[in-house]
């Protein structure tokens, strides 16, 4: 979990209560009741928190109004491709506002961005926004504008940069419905085979043509994980019989064609 500083308004008094909360504690004894005094001061809060959420609509409206419930930090769950900073820059959210205002227009800003595929907004008292984020999963590199860009199950292109993050993805020919499908399909359900793709492409209206390494196994475009998996009792057959084949053929109802050099 990423968690992050909230953005401080100069002048707030959010911004002075962030800077005192994490003041180092001294030595002397009025610093001593200093703290003291804190924990009182929040154990009184928390109560009056407790009782005020379950009042009716005014009750949330009322604290909002009190600094110890100002946004201090915000924490990030789920991200890898996506950035903290961008995020919350796309939350606008700073040190003047109440962890109590609504959190459905925060979850929308970040639902806006094409790395999020859902987002859950929550509050931690006294000052913390959880953001819990499910990212789009590249599931392979396909040619767009000249270059490999990134894309999800449903051919939606991702602003990931793979010389920036490393992507263990294989390459499609194009962002091929079925094609992308299968890739996904494989990705969830078949990671070690998912593993081993380097390369898949359409080879016809009726024929998916995927590289594994080099083997080449021959489909239909509305082939399942399932079926696909087939090949796997055939390869060790053909191991344990020392039989070298460089093509599967799953286009034939119940039957799994090796082909040899």
């Amino acid at each position: 979990m990423a968690t992050t500083s909230v953005p401080k308004r100069r002048g707030s008094a959010a911004a002075g209560a962030a800077a005192d909360e994490g003041a180092p504690a001294g030595a002397g004894a009025g610093t001593r009741w200093t703290r003291v005094r804190r924990i009182v001061g929040a154990v009184a809060m928390a109560g009056i928190a407790g009782a005020t959420v379950g009042a009716p609509w005014w009750g949330p409206r009322a604290l909002a109004r009190l600094d110890y419930f100002h946004v201090r930090r915000i924490e990030f769950d789920g991200i890898r491709y996506t950035k903290a900073p961008e995020l919350i820059e796309a939350l606008r959210v700073d040190t003047t506002q109440s962890v109590w205002q609504p959190l459905e227009p925060l979850a929308a800003r970040l639902g806006a961005d094409p790395l999020v595929a859902s987002v859950v907004v929550e509050r931690r008292l006294p000052g913390t926004v959880v953001v819990h984020v499910v990212e789009r999963e590249p599931v392979a590199l396909v040619p767009m504008l000249g270059r490999l860009q990134p894309s999800d199950a449903g051919g939606r292109p991702l602003p990931i940069n793979p010389a920036m993050v490393p992507l263990d993805v294989p390459i499609a020919s194009s962002a091929d419905s079925a094609l992308l499908a299968l890739l996904d399909g494989l990705r969830r359900s078949a990671p070690e085979l998912y593993a081993r793709v380097t390369y898949a492409r359409r080879a016809g209206p009726q024929e998916l043509r995927v590289e594994l390494g080099p083997l080449t196994v021959r489909t239909m475009p509305e082939v399942t994980v399932a079926r696909f998996k087939d090949i796997l009792p055939v390869e060790a057959d053909l191991a344990r019989n020392r039989l070298r084949v460089v093509e599967l053929d799953l286009r034939f109802r119940d039957q799994v064609i090796a082909r040899q050099p």
